[in-house]
C-alpha cells in the first residue's frame, strides 16, 4: 500500500514559503546581499574510526579511496591546514573579510595555530562535526548522536574559549532529529539545508533557531572537485550566479553564504580565482559582509 502523505510540506522543521510571496528583507544600509564567507577547517583522519560513516564521495575527485594507509588522500587534505589556509588568509585579509570558520572538533583539539589565526581576525567559529570522516546519520542512536554533538561543541569551547552558536554538519550530515538536538545544545543557526536565498525559522521544541542556507552550487568542492567543473568555468559560475542574485536583491534582498575549502582553493593555481571572485563581489555597492551570527541576529530582530 502506498505511503500516506499529508498536504503541503512532508516534514515539520520549516514552513512552505515561496520567496516571491514574502515581504522584502531589509539588511543594514539597505544592502542587496548579506555575504557570509564560510571557511571549512576539516581533519581527514589517518585511520577511520570503526563504525563511522564516511560517504562514498569522500575524498572524491580523481584519487579515489584507497586501502589503509591512504597516504595520498590524507596528506592531500592535510595540505589545507599546513599551506592552503595561509594563502586563503592572505587573500581574505586583502579585502578585510571577517569570515566564519566551520571548525571540526579534531582541528580544535590538535591545531592551535589554526585557532590562533581565526581568533586574531575575530572570525566566528561554528561547529562542523567531529571530523570529515565521521558523519552524522540516522544509523546513530539518539544517545550516540547527542554524545557526538555535545562532544564536538565541548571540544571547540574548551580549545577556543567560546561555544559555537552555528553549525554546519560534516558533509551536511544529519539524522531526522539533528536540528532539535542542536537546539538543545544552544545552537542558534544551522547551515545544512541549501534550499533558499534568505534565512528562515526552523521549528524546534526547545529554542529559537534559524536556517542560514548555503549556496551549495557555488561550493568549490561540490562544483569543481566532485562535478569536475573546470576551475576557470567555476570562477565564471560563481560570478555569474552572484550577478543574478545581486540583480534580484534590488527587489528582494538575499543572503549569499559561500563555502570554500583551503585544501582545494588554497592550491597555487587556484588561489587567484578566489581573489578575482572576491574582487568582483566586494567591488559592488550594497554588499553587507558579515558573519553567520551577525546575519541571523539581524534577521531575528527585523524579519
Amino acid at each position: 500500500m502506498p505511503g500516506m502523505r499529508k498536504l503541503g510540506m512532508d516534514q515539520d522543521y520549516y514552513a512552505w514559503s515561496p520567496i516571491v510571496t514574502r515581504k522584502p528583507l531589509k539588511w543594514p544600509k539597505d544592502a542587496r546581499i548579506a555575504f557570509c564567507l564560510i571557511v571549512a577547517l576539516e581533519h581527514y583522519e589517518f585511520q577511520f574510526k570503526e563504525g563511522a560513516f564516511v560517504p562514498a564521495d569522500v575524498p572524491g575527485g580523481y584519487l579515489g579511496r584507497r586501502p589503509f594507509p591512504d597516504l595520498a588522500n590524507y596528506s592531500h587534505r592535510e595540505y589545507g591546514n599546513r599551506v592552503g589556509l595561509f594563502r586563503v588568509l592572505e587573500v581574505l585579509d586583502k579585502y578585510g573579510i571577517k569570515a566564519t570558520a566551520a571548525m571540526d572538533a579534531s582541528i580544535a583539539e590538535h591545531y592551535p595555530d589554526v585557532i590562533s589565526e581565526c581568533k586574531s581576525r575575530d572570525w566566528e567559529i561554528i561547529g562542523h562535526g567531529q571530523a570529515l570522516t565521521q558523519v552524522i546519520t540516522s544509523k546513530m542512536t539518539e544517545e550516540e548522536e547527542r554524545a557526538h554533538i555535545k562532544g564536538v561543541l565541548d571540544t571547540i569551547e574548551r580549545n577556543t574559549g567560546s561555544r559555537p552558536l552555528g553549525w554546519w554538519g560534516s558533509e551536511y550530515g544529519e539524522s531526522a532529529r539533528t536540528p532539535a538536538i542542536l537546539a538543545d545544545e544552544g545552537i542558534r543557526y544551522l547551515c545544512d539545508w541549501p534550499n533558499d536565498e534568505q534565512p528562515y525559522p526552523i521549528n524546534v521544541p526547545s529554542a529559537s533557531m534559524f536556517s542560514l542556507p548555503i549556496m551549495l552550487e557555488f561550493d568549490d568542492v561540490y562544483a569543481h572537485w566532485n562535478r569536475h567543473v573546470p576551475i576557470d568555468r567555476w570562477e565564471r559560475l560563481v560570478t555569474e550566479g552572484f550577478d543574478v542574485m545581486y540583480a534580484d536583491g534590488a527587489g528582494q534582498p538575499r543572503v549569499l553564504a559561500w563555502t570554500i575549502h583551503p585544501w582545494l582553493i588554497g592550491q597555487p593555481f587556484r588561489i587567484g580565482h578566489l581573489d578575482r571572485i572576491l574582487d568582483h563581489i566586494l567591488s559592488r555597492a550594497g554588499i553587507w559582509q558579515a558573519t553567520g551570527s551577525e546575519i541571523i541576529d539581524w534577521y531575528a530582530k527585523t524579519a
